[in-house]
C-alpha cells in the first residue's frame, strides 16, 4: 500500500500514518508512505511508545517487522536506513523529501498509528564576519550529515555550497549556514601571509583575531624568503615543548611547522606552551599553523617573526636547556614518516652553568643507505667536532652549550626511513657552598637568609633540612649549605635584640659588631630592635652634631644612614649625620636598622641610645634651625599620611636675636572619625596657642614666631585620607629696641626742623607781599629786594654789559633829527642817578635797615666809575 503525505514548512498532511490493525493480517504487507516537502524543511518523524532501534545492512529484525527509510540528499546520492521496533530513538530528522517503508510479517497486528509527522522551517544561523585585509578565510565541511549548505552575501546575490565557501578580505560580509548547528559539521581555516624581504618580515609580531569562536580553527601563516635564506621564529619565554604529531595540547592550542621541500611538505614539529625551545629557523618557504577548538578562547603566544641567517638546513631550533633535573625531548624532522633523503636539521643547545648534559635515543629507525651514511655530529663552543652512527653511545655528563646535526643519507625509499626521537637530560654539576655560623658568642644576635630571586633552582638548607628561608636563632650554630645560589640572589640580614624591661639599659651607643662568619654573601642590613616599659622613652642622638632626615633633595649617604621604625615595622623616616635634629624621643618600642658592613671589620658609632623618663606624646623632635638656611620638618613616614590616633611634636628652639617664620608647605587632611585631627602651634612657656587648627579648618600658610615653640599634631581614625605635613622654618633676624627708639626720636626732631623751617618761609613771603616795584621801559618789574643770585651785585658781575644800545634806551626821548655835536647840560645829583641803591635793606638776610652807610654804587658796565661826576658829563 503507497500513501503520499505533503508538508508545508509548518505542518504535513495527514499528520500521522493511520492503518486498520487488521489490514490484510494474513498476508505479509508492505505499507510505504511517501512525504513531500518544500526545501529548507526538515521532516519529524515520531514513532509510537517503544521506539526504534537502527540495524545494519545484513541484519534482520527478530519478529520480522522492519522500518526503512529512505531520502535523497543534495548531490543527487540515496540514504537509506534500517530500523527495528523495540529501540530508544522515537523521533528521526530528515532534511527533505522522504519515502518511509514498514515490512509487516503475516500474521503480526498493526498499530493504529505507524508514526506522526510534522515539519518545521531549516533552523539556520547568519552572523556578520569582518575579514581584514591581508586574511583569507576557508570553510570547510568536515562531517557528512547533516545536510547543510554555507552561504555568502545576502539577496540575489548570496551563493551557497554544500562543502566550501572561501571568504577573502571584506569589511563586512554575512555568511548564513542553513542548519542549526553548523559549527559540528565546518571547520575554519583562517590563512594569512608574510611578505619578507631579505631582511625584514612584514608583521613581525603575529597576532590572532578571534572569530567564528564556536568553530573548529586553524589558524595559519605562510612565510617565504629567499631559497638559501630562512625565517626565524621567536617564541617568548619559557618556549616551547615539542610533541608528537598525532597529540594535541593540554590547553588546546597545537602549534605545527611545516616547511615545503621539493620532495613535498614535511613536518618539523608539533609543539605546545612551556617548554625550552625559544627559536625555530625555517629554511625557504614555509607554514606556521595553530589549532584551536570550538568554543575555546585563543590565547595565543605572541611569537616573533623575522628575517634569519642562510644555512644548508632545512631547520634549526634553538633550546635553552633548564635548570635543575630535567629531561627535555625531541623529533626529527617528519617523525613517523621519513626524515627528508640528504637533507640534514640542527638543534642549538644552551646549557646552564654548573650543570652537566647527557643525550640518548629513545626510538630510532634505520634507513637502508644506498649513497652515504646516516650521521650524528656534535660541535662544541670550543670548536671540537664529534661525529657517531646512530647506534654508538651518545655523548654523556658533558658540560658546556653544543649543537647537535643530524645528516641523513640517501635511501632506499620502498623500505622504512629515518626517524629518531631522543632526549636530553641535565642536572646539576656544581658542589654545595658549606658554612658554619656560630652566635653563640654573638648575644641576642640572629641570622636570616631570603631567596629574593625567581630561580627555583637555588636550594639552601640548615642542618641538612631544605629551606626556603633560613633563621639562625641567636646563641645557636648550625651548618648552612647552598647550591646553585648565587650570592646576588640570597639576602642575609642580622638582627639584635635589646631587652630594657626585664633590667635597665645603659647609654649604648650602637655600631655593627664584627661578625666572624663564614658565609659567601654580604651582609644587606643589621637591624637592633628595642622594647622599652611603658612608661619609659627611648632617646636618640648622634655621637657627634646633630641629625638630619633623608629627604627629596636632602637625600642621606647609605654609608651612614640608619631607618628608624616603631616596633611593628611602621616606619618613622631615614636618618642621618650633619642636620638640625638635636635629640629624637620614641615612646614606643622601636627598631633602628642600618645598611650592612663587613663582617670582619668594626665601624665607627652610628647612634647613642638611652632610656629615659616617659613623655606625653608618642614622638618628639628637638630641632635647632639653621641661620643660613630654611629648616624642613616633615611628619612620620612622610609623604605617606601618620599612624591613626598617634602624636608627634618638634620643640624649635628659636636663638634670642631671631624669630622664626613657619611655611605650611604641604598639607594633607583626612576625613576623621569622631575625634579630630589637629596642627597646633604654642610658644614655650606660654598656655595659649598661636595657632590650632582641625582637619576641617584652612590651615594658614604662613605663621611669625617671635621665641622657641612646639609645633604639635594629633592624628585622628581615618575614615578616607592621611594626615601629612611639611614644613620650612626659616629665621630672620630681629631690629634691636634701642634702634628703634633712637629712630623715632630721630624722626622726630627731623618732623620739629621742617615744621620750623615751613613757618620762617611763611612769614617770610608776607612781608615780600608788601614791597614797591619799579617799572622801566621795555623792561621787566623788579623789586629793590628781590635776591635773584646767591651773592650780591656788588660781588659779582652779573650787572655788567658787554655793550649797551643806547639808541633802544633812550631813542623814545630823542627827536627824530640827528645828534647834534654836545649833549645837553643837566646836573643831576649822585643819588638821583641810576648809579645809585640803597643796601641798607637787602645787604642782610633779615632785610632790617643800616645803621650808617655809604651811598654804594651800581656799575653798568666793567669801567670802574669815578668818584665824582665830570662837569663835561653833566
Amino acid at each position: 500500500m503507497e500513501t503520499k503525505m505533503d508538508c508545508t514548512p509548518t505542518s504535513c498532511t495527514p499528520a500521522a500514518a493511520d492503518v486498520d490493525p487488521n489490514f490484510f493480517k494474513d498476508f505479509k504487507r508492505i505499507l510505504t508512505w511517501d512525504v513531500s516537502v518544500p526545501p529548507r524543511t526538515i521532516l519529524d518523524v515520531s514513532f509510537p511508545v517503544g521506539g526504534v532501534e537502527e540495524i545494519g545492512d545484513g541484519d534482520n529484525c527478530q519478529d520480522a517487522y522492519q522500518y526503512t527509510t529512505s531520502f535523497i540528499k543534495k548531490n543527487g546520492d540515496t540514504k537509506t536506513d534500517r530500523y527495528c521496533k523495540g529501540g530508544s530513538v522515537t523521533q528521526l530528522d530528515f532534511s527533505g523529501a522522504t519515502t518511509l517503508t514498514v515490512d509487516v510479517p503475516r500474521g503480526a497486528e498493526l498499530t493504529g498509528k505507524v508514526f506522526s509527522i510534522n515539519a518545521r522551517p531549516t533552523g539556520s544561523r547568519k552572523m556578520s564576519v569582518n575579514v581584514d585585509q591581508g586574511i583569507v578565510v576557508t570553510i570547510r565541511r568536515t562531517a557528512e550529515e547533516p545536510e547543510c549548505d554555507v552561504c555568502e552575501g545576502e539577496g540575489p546575490r548570496q551563493t551557497c555550497d554544500p562543502s566550501y565557501q572561501r571568504l577573502p578580505y571584506n569589511p563586512n560580509t554575512t555568511v548564513e549556514f542553513t542548519c542549526p548547528k553548523p559549527e559540528e559539521i565546518f571547520n575554519m581555516d583562517i590563512n594569512r601571509e608574510l611578505d619578507c624581504t631579505e631582511t625584514v618580515c612584514s608583521g613581525n609580531s603575529v597576532q590572532t583575531k578571534d572569530i567564528f569562536s564556536n568553530f573548529n580553527r586553524t589558524f595559519t601563516w605562510d612565510l617565504k624568503v629567499g631559497q638559501s635564506q630562512t625565517f626565524q621564529l621567536d617564541f617568548p619565554k619559557p618556549g616551547m615543548r615539542q610533541i608528537p604529531e598525532e597529540e594535541t595540547c593540554p590547553d588546546d592550542h597545537t602549534y605545527s611547522v611545516v616547511t615545503y621541500l621539493r620532495t613535498g611538505p614535511t613536518s618539523i614539529g608539533t609543539f605546545c606552551k612551556g617548554g625550552s625551545v625559544t627559536t625555530v629557523q625555517v629554511r625557504f618557504k614555509g607554514r606556521v599553523a595553530l589549532q584551536v577548538p570550538g568554543k575555546v578562547k585563543v590565547d595565543p603566544v605572541d611569537f616573533k617573526v623575522s628575517v634569519g641567517p642562510e644555512t644548508k638546513m632545512i631547520a634549526i631550533a634553538k633550546v635553552d636547556l633548564p635548570r635543575g633535573v630535567s629531561d627535555t625531548v625531541l623529533f626529527s624532522a617528519n617523525y613517523l614518516r621519513q626524515f627528508p633523503d640528504e637533507q640534514q636539521m640542527q638543534w642549538s643547545f644552551n646549557t646552564p652553568g654548573m650543570h652537566n648534559y647527557s643525550v640518548s635515543f629513545l626510538d630510532q629507525t634505520y634507513p637502508e643507505c644506498i649513497q652515504d651514511d646516516v650521521v650524528v655530529e656534535y660541535q662544541k663552543e670550543n670548536g671540537k667536532s664529534l661525529q657517531l652512527s646512530l647506534t654508538d653511545p651518545q655523548p654523556q655528563h658533558q658540560q658546556g652549550n653544543f649543537e647537535m646535526v643530524l645528516k641523513n643519507c640517501q635511501t632506499n625509499t620502498t623500505l622504512p626511513g629515518l626517524t629518531l626521537r631522543y632526549k636530553v637530560s641535565v642536572m646539576r654539576s656544581g658542589h654545595p657552598v658549606l658554612s658554619t655560623v656560630d652566635l653563640t658568642k654573638q648575644e641576642g644576635i640572629s641570622l636570616l637568609l631570603e631567596k629574593i630571586s625567581e630561580d627555583p633552582f637555588c636550594e639552601m638548607s640548615i642542618n641538612s633540612v631544605v629551606k626556603e628561608k633560613i633563621l639562625v636563632a641567636a646563641g645557636t650554630k648550625a651548618s648552612l649549605s647552598f647550591l646553585d645560589c648565587p650570592n646576588e640572589d640570597v639576602r642575609l640580614t642580622a638582627t639584635k635584640v635589646i631587652d630594657c624591661q626585664r633590667k635597665p639599659c645603659p647609654s649604648t651607643a650602637l655600631s655593627v659588631p664584627v661578625l666572624d662568619l663564614s658565609l659567601p654573601m654580604p651582609l644587606h642590613s643589621f637591624t637592633w630592635n628595642f622594647t622599652i616599659p611603658n612608661n619609659s622613652t627611648l632617646d636618640l642622638v648622634a655621637p657627634v652634631g646633630n641629625l638630619k632626615q633623608s629627604l627629596p633633595g636632602q637625600e642621606c649617604s647609605r654609608a651612614s644612614s640608619f631607618r628608624l621604625a616603631e616596633f611593628d615595622g611602621f616606619p618613622i623616616g631615614d636618618f642621618c649625620f650633619g642636620g638640625t635634629i638635636q635629640k629624637i624621643q620614641v615612646h614606643t618600642n622601636a627598631s633602628i636598622t642600618t645598611p650592612g658592613r663587613d663582617f670582619k671589620r668594626s665601624t665607627m658609632a652610628l647612634l647613642n641610645v638611652s632610656v629615659t623618663e616617659e613623655i606625653s606624646e608618642g614622638l618628639i623632635y628637638t630641632i635647632i634651625p639653621e641661620v643660613s638656611s630654611p629648616t624642613t620638618l616633615v611628619s612620620p613616614n612622610w609623604p605617606n599620611g601618620m599612624k591613626k590616633l598617634s602624636t608627634i611634636s618638634w620643640i624649635v628652639h628659636v636663638p634670642d636675636q631671631y624669630k622664626a617664620l613657619l611655611k605650611f608647605v604641604n598639607v594633607s587632611q583626612p576625613k576623621c572619625y569622631k575625634v579630630h585631627a589637629i596642627i597646633s602651634v604654642k610658644m614655650m612657656g606660654r598656655e595659649e596657642e598661636m595657632l590650632s587648627r582641625t582637619e576641617k579648618e584652612q590651615m594658614e600658610k604662613e605663621l611669625l614666631v617671635s621665641q622657641p615653640f612646639n609645633l604639635n599634631m594629633i592624628n585622628c581614625k581615618p575614615e578616607t585620607g592621611n594626615l601629612s605635613l611639611l614644613t620650612e622654618v626659616v629665621l630672620q633676624k630681629k631690629l634691636p629696641l634701642l634702634a628703634i627708639v633712637l629712630g623715632l626720636v630721630g624722626a622726630l626732631v627731623v618732623l620739629g626742623i621742617v615744621l620750623a623751617v615751613v613757618c620762617v618761609l611763611t612769614r617770610k613771603k608776607k612781608k615780600l607781599n608788601k614791597e614797591n616795584s619799579a617799572y622801566m621801559a621795555k623792561g621787566n618789574i623788579f623789586r629793590p629786594s628781590d635776591r635773584h643770585f646767591t651773592k650780591t651785585r656788588s660781588d659779582n658781575d652779573s650787572h655788567v654789559y658787554d655793550s649797551i644800545d643806547e639808541f633802544l634806551v633812550y631813542g623814545h626821548l630823542l627827536d627824530k633829527t640827528p645828534y647834534s655835536d654836545s649833549l645837553p647840560s643837566n646836573k643831576m645829583q649822585a643819588q638821583d642817578s641810576l648809579d645809585y641803591q640803597d643796601r641798607r635793606m637787602v645787604d642782610n638776610e633779615l632785610y632790617t635797615f643800616k645803621n650808617t652807610g655809604d651811598i654804594n654804587t651800581i656799575r653798568l658796565s666793567a669801567v670802574e666809575p669815578e668818584s665824582s661826576m665830570s662837569d663835561e658829563y653833566l
